[in-house]
């Protein structure tokens, strides 16, 4: 039997406990609120990590420490060299600006960057930063320079400024650029001609469209200074963007109550084109992404279509009323397309995930082509600009490039898939297009079946003539 001390410290030692309170802290996210730059996914990385890694110039944390980079540090330094003079400003006014903003810089990038916030977070980040608007500057002022003056080096960086893990936040660039670029009565070029004044120096949005012009197809004349770009990958994406882009929350419900939950394109280009279907490129002044089906004017059944007759009749222009055609603008394929369609759909996958326009664009490309002959098409329609040399690559670019991309249930392009299903499930369009395809392919051999016709049709009445008389 226990002793009546030993059962008091016992009891004693048992209250204490049930007073203990343990405090967990709140686990951290997986990821910054204001993350908007990110490591590609291992799975993506996987499939091509050159398309993924820069080649000259290192900018952000995340190829910061890369050897086969370094050479392009002597040149950041010069450029801050430069740009001081230009902007008769002091480093330490530049450093006070990114220093203010650290934290919402460093939480721009996800949690794995590898560099620690501090003195070296910030001199990474200021040395970057001035480096691109240095550029930018020179390459609109059209200055004498070493990267300019060598095509290799100028489209090398401008290739690797599109990196999604090649990023710095586009709100710390603009600032750094108002704050020293755009106050009266200093010059911010240094242009041969004339004198640049500040005043009229164009916006940082501005500048950044003209330096990557070459795949911006957004009319210049249009400059949205009310969206909030997050960095030059972004940029690259809003300037892809349809004109006239629908909720993608009211899609996500159509998509749900329909229960399709992917893009439902069944028919490649070639089987389109047998049953009736015009594809037709447009080559200027529409972005990437603007696709349409206009449809059939002048016809009481728009799937009921005879303009696969247009091109072997004569005298049949009326009949272009009645044409089904997909409305694509035209898409130059190149050494560089996988790498910025791979970085634009890795931004999709990781920020936005259910505004997958990119995504979805590619994989209706997807659909479309099947094999080389479906590119043979879409080059003559002037729907690929083919620059790769085969089409055979071209397929098998276009197939490799949605390989563990996650769709969306809100694809954009849906809609337009389902156009197109009807179209080629209409039962008289694979008839007539059948028909044209035997005995009407050219004009030559549709008179000839025309002509055959008639006569068909007159010896018929004159063998009847006499018993109906």
């Amino acid at each position: 039997m226990a002793c009546p001390l030993a059962r008091d410290s016992i009891a004693k030692e048992v209250e204490e406990c049930e007073e203990l309170v343990i405090h967990i802290p709140p686990a951290d996210p997986p990821e910054w609120l204001e993350c908007c730059i990110y490591r590609v996914p291992k799975q993506l990385r996987k499939l091509n990590g050159e398309a993924y890694t820069p080649k000259l110039v290192s900018i952000g944390p995340f190829h910061h420490e890369a050897d086969e980079l370094k050479d392009m540090e002597k040149h950041k330094q010069r450029y801050l060299k430069h740009f001081l003079k230009r902007t008769l400003k002091i480093e330490e006014d530049l450093r006070k600006i990114i220093e203010g903003n650290e934290e919402n810089i460093y939480h721009s990038y996800s949690k794995d960057c590898g560099v620690k916030s501090g003195t070296e977070f910030v001199q990474m980040i200021l040395l970057d930063a001035i480096f691109i608007i240095e550029l930018f500057l020179k390459t609109e002022a059209k200055e004498d320079d070493y990267i300019l003056s060598k095509p290799w080096l100028q489209i090398g960086i401008l290739h690797d400024l599109i990196l999604l893990e090649n990023q710095l936040p586009f709100f710390i660039l603009e600032e750094l650029y108002m704050s020293a670029c755009c106050v009266k009565g200093q010059q911010i070029t240094e242009h041969k001609d004339q004198d640049l004044k500040k005043e009229d120096s164009p916006s940082f949005v501005e500048l950044s469209r003209n330096y990557f012009g070459c795949y911006d197809k957004k009319p210049k004349s249009i400059i949205d200074e009310e969206v909030k770009v997050k960095h030059f990958t972004d940029l690259l994406r809003y300037s892809f963007l349809p004109s006239d882009i629908e909720d993608p929350q009211q899609s996500s419900k159509e998509q749900k109550s329909s229960k399709e939950r992917s893009l439902c394109l069944q028919y490649c280009a070639t089987k389109l084109d047998d049953a009736g279907l015009k594809f037709k490129g447009v080559e200027h002044h529409s972005r990437l992404l603007d696709i349409s089906v206009p449809s059939c004017e002048g016809c009481i059944n728009s799937w009921f279509c005879f303009s696969c007759f247009i091109a072997c009749l004569p005298c049949c222009i009326c009949l272009l009323l009645t044409q089904r055609t997909l409305k694509v603008p035209q898409l130059v394929i190149d050494d560089d397309t996988e790498t910025i369609f791979r970085n634009l759909m890795a931004l999709e996958q990781c920020h936005y995930p259910s505004k997958t326009y990119v995504c979805s664009y590619v994989l209706l490309l997807d659909r479309l082509v099947d094999t080389d002959k479906d590119v043979d098409l879409l080059v003559e329609k002037n729907v690929i600009d083919n620059q790769l040399g085969s089409n055979a690559d071209v397929a098998s670019l276009i197939n490799k490039l949605c390989v563990q991309i996650v769709e969306t249930p809100s694809s954009y392009f849906i809609n337009i898939a389902k156009k197109l299903n009807r179209h080629y499930k209409f039962f008289l369009n694979p008839i007539l297009a059948t028909l044209k395809r035997e005995y009407f392919p050219n004009i030559f051999r549709g008179t000839a079946t025309v002509i055959g016709l008639i006569v068909l049709g007159f010896t018929f009445w004159n063998f009847l003539r006499p018993f109906v008389v």
